[in-house]
């Protein structure tokens, strides 16, 4: 059933079912749904794509509602109540008169406890209605601080100040770093620290203390544990300490205490000079002002402590677009519709895919003769910095071909790529690439005849892809030799990730 809601002069669409070939305008109804350690909440918005040649691009962004900040809810010690959690989320899908089928597309970040199995399980079914409509991510440390860079502006402030741009987003548990240039994330890291680390009740008393709490407790001989006192001038101390640490990290230190460190990634480089210093997470709220009222937590002392610091960093501290909600991911969207020329599928039997999360590496490929060892390389490092190098699932490189497809071109290049892929490839997952040229053909064929690869193949070409993008792709349509290939590319609020697109991508032959 498609739903028709006619408002100024615009048809809204809220149909998964629609063909969008004939129109010239698109609404598509979204939601983000962050569900962390900390807090949960839920954005709704509507995302405008207007026609340009063979592709849609996105002309608006309207977060018409945002949920309230629940924290997360707990029934044990380490697993979240769905239960309490499903009826939250109900009542914000009431409160913004959506109804759960009228959603086209949407995003579902996991984070912290929340990633663990039963949690993520149980999570899942929350949104089973949703599950075709939805891009699922469990995000790690490393892709978490990636969305806090893009969700807080700091990749689009790069771009557009010309400027190198530090993000610290400082959660409830951990707080997450990245260096921001020329509008990507150039560097990063994360450590133990946070403002939901020791939690009391309105008398003061401890009612909950997550291990990093603890540790930081016993370098300051204080006794965290549940159900005693914790003192203001305790709590003081605590941040002190922590915003100690924090800047320690910013400014490429590997903070620690007597117990161990404090990093849960490599350092930074510290070889970056910074201009600019933006804050998100829920901790940023209170650092710009827009949050006076306690939580029973450390956020408003961290938030003082941090400030006092800042111009030890030697850099300007600039408004962010978000904060609490930077990780929400504003929207994913289901795309175009380019022609490739030729592709390859290999067995038939490995289509279809749904949801495989698309990689960039920055790939040398203009050279005449291409490094095998740099493409690994630059693969590698993707994985590593998304958090996919211990993945369940396939990925799909993004292939920006660049040159002539000689046969030792070709096989430098995929040597490169199957040795990169090598984590993905040993569970037994297909190789995928996604190109923008017209050689994704002979890629597929290299593969199989030349480098004998055993797991399944699917090289699709024609394509634009990016970072933050999945990708679908459907079985063998009949008597055409194709397959549709759809892509859903994760919007940022305001503008974070500029240029987004939504792609329709029409049957691409076989060959």
């Amino acid at each position: 059933m498609t739903s028709l809601e006619e408002q100024g002069g615009r048809i809204f669409f809220s149909s998964t079912g629609r063909s969008l070939v004939e129109e010239d305008e698109i609404v598509v109804l979204t939601v983000g749904v962050d569900i962390g350690s900390s807090t949960s909440h839920l954005v709704f918005s509507r995302i405008v794509l207007e026609r340009l040649d063979s592709r849609y691009v996105v002309t608006t962004r309207e977060t018409f509602y945002q949920s309230d900040i629940l924290l997360t809810p707990y029934s044990a010690a380490e697993e979240i109540d769905a239960q309490a959690l499903g009826a939250f989320i109900a009542r914000q899908y009431q409160d913004a008169n959506v109804d759960p089928d009228e959603i086209d597309t949407g995003a579902l970040i996991l984070t912290g406890v929340a990633v663990r199995r039963r949690n993520a399980r149980n999570i899942g079914e929350l949104f089973a209605r949703q599950a075709g409509k939805m891009v699922a991510v469990s995000a790690g440390d490393s892709l978490e601080t990636v969305m806090a860079a893009h969700g807080s502006g700091a990749v689009a402030r790069s771009i557009r100040d010309q400027a190198t741009v530090m993000n610290v987003d400082v959660g409830g548990g951990t707080s997450k770093i990245a260096i921001c240039c020329d509008g990507r994330v150039s560097d990063l890291t994360a450590l133990d620290v946070g403002a939901r680390l020791v939690c009391v009740d309105a008398q003061g008393q401890i009612v909950r203390v997550e291990e990093a709490g603890r540790r930081f407790g016993a370098e300051l001989g204080l006794d965290l544990a549940v159900g005693r006192r914790f003192s203001p001038e305790g709590g003081r101390r605590l941040a002190a300490m922590m915003a100690d640490k924090l800047l320690q990290a910013a400014m490429g230190g590997a903070p620690a205490l007597r117990a161990g460190g404090l990093l849960r990634l490599d350092p930074l480089a510290a070889s970056a000079s910074i201009d600019q210093v933006t804050f998100s997470g829920g901790v940023a709220e209170y650092i710009y002002g827009r949050e006076t009222q306690s939580y029973g937590d450390l956020g408003a002392a961290l938030a003082q402590e941090i400030r006092a610091r800042i111009p030890r960093l030697g850099a300007k501290l600039e408004p962010s677009n978000e904060g609490i909600r930077a990780t929400v991911i504003g929207a994913s969207q289901y795309t175009t519709q380019v022609s490739g020329s030729t592709i390859f599928v290999s067995p038939l039997e490995a289509l279809p895919l749904r949801n495989v999360p698309v990689i960039a590496p920055a790939l040398a490929l203009e050279a005449e003769e291409i490094d095998a060892a740099a493409v690994a390389g630059a693969i590698k490092a993707v994985l590593r910095r998304l958090d996919l190098i211990d993945t369940d699932a396939p990925v799909a490189l993004f292939v920006p071909w660049r040159g002539s497809a000689t046969f030792q071109r070709l096989e430098n290049f995929c040597r490169g790529v199957v040795a990169g892929l090598a984590p993905v490839l040993s569970r037994g997952h297909a190789l995928v690439l996604a190109g923008d040229g017209d050689v994704g053909g002979l890629m597929g064929i290299h593969l199989r005849e030349e480098l004998g690869l055993s797991n399944p193949i699917i090289s699709v070409d024609g394509l634009a892809l990016k970072e933050f993008d999945y990708v679908d792709i459907g079985t063998m349509l009949p008597n055409s030799g194709a397959v549709a290939v759809v892509i859903k590319s994760l919007i940022f609020p305001a503008s974070a990730a500029p240029g987004m697109e939504w792609r329709a991508v029409q049957p691409v032959p076989a060959i």
